[in-house]
């Protein structure tokens, strides 16, 4: 009979699968609250947690749904828990902030993939440092440069498809513009690119029975939407994203899977004499390659101390 390891493998290759089914944690750009362009106050203290829960379903190659079985109905739920602690100061005079997040969560099969193991354990730690080269709050114009940094602290298993870790360093550089339409209604426009350092230890995820090495090329996010402050309590946002790139390589082999996807988010705050509330609610609007993201929510609550 054979092993475990065994039996996911021949599953895996009659599944046709490209690895970013079997990552769908792993996201493909920084993207941004309302107002997060807007430059902070300095010498301030946060402390945020958010809740963020995904679906994932159908799976599509090249632009195709794939059908054959296993694909008849599968689902891919992931949900974590992330406390983010932020400290605002000056930076060669300009405003300036930086943060540490660390997630906690679960990722799940389901549906026709309900014999895939699921894992739950710590994620990778992340660092960012946001800079403002121009702020105006008269104006409400502002320009905003970050720099971030994943770190492969979370869980990982070569031996399974699904991981809270991804076992390997990301780092990524965004440039964020906001300024006013007409009113109390803002526009912003913001771009990233997030780079990825090798898995040398991928074996199941990249269809082979020993560690080989996954390389992943940049991926680049746009995001654009409108901002309206319907008063001091509540502002709410749409935003419309464009993702583009990170085509991977197993041992130096193309895999024909670069990412082209579209998708949208909605969004509120509220300011409370508690602290910050915020939801969102999104989903992919169209994809190439990979299960197609048909739900991501986040709530978050954020407090000065």
């Amino acid at each position: 009979m054979a092993s475990p390891p065994e039996l996911m493998r021949h599953f895996l290759k009659k599944s046709y699968c490209c690895y970013f089914l079997l990552y769908p944690l792993v996201g493909w750009g920084i993207d941004l609250q309302p107002n997060d362009i807007v430059a902070p106050l300095p010498d301030k203290r946060y402390a945020q947690i958010t809740y963020y829960n995904t679906e994932n379903t159908t799976f599509y190659k090249n632009g195709a749904v794939v059908s054959a079985s296993p694909f008849a109905s599968p689902v891919v739920d992931a949900q974590s828990v992330i406390p983010k602690f932020i400290g605002t100061y000056t930076l060669a005079n300009l405003p300036a902030a930086s943060y540490i997040q660390i997630p906690y969560g679960s990722v799940k099969p389901a549906g026709s993939l309900s014999g895939t193991p699921s894992d739950t354990g710590i994620g990778d730690i992340a660092l960012a440092t946001a800079i403002w080269p121009y702020s105006n709050r008269e104006t409400r114009t502002y320009l905003g440069l970050a720099a971030y940094l994943t770190i492969p602290t979370g869980g990982y298993s070569s031996m399974q498809p699904f991981n809270m870790g991804g076992n390997r360093y990301t780092t990524a550089i965004q440039a964020g513009y906001q300024q006013p339409i007409i009113g109390n209604l803002d526009g912003m426009f913001a771009i990233d690119t997030m780079f990825y350092g090798g898995n040398s230890q991928c074996s199941v995820a990249c269809l082979s029975s020993t560690n080989v090495a996954l390389n992943q090329k940049p991926v680049t996010t746009t995001q654009v939407g409108p901002i309206y402050k319907i008063n001091q309590i509540f502002t709410v946002s749409a935003q419309y994203y464009y993702v583009a790139g990170g085509a991977t390589t197993i041992n130096n082999v193309y895999q024909n899977n670069v990412i082209n996807t579209q998708r949208f988010m909605l969004s509120s705050l509220i300011h409370t004499d508690v602290g910050r509330f915020s939801l969102q609610y999104g989903r992919d609007m169209g994809i190439q390659n990979g299960l197609m993201q048909t739900r991501v929510f986040t709530l978050r609550f954020m407090k000065e101390f």
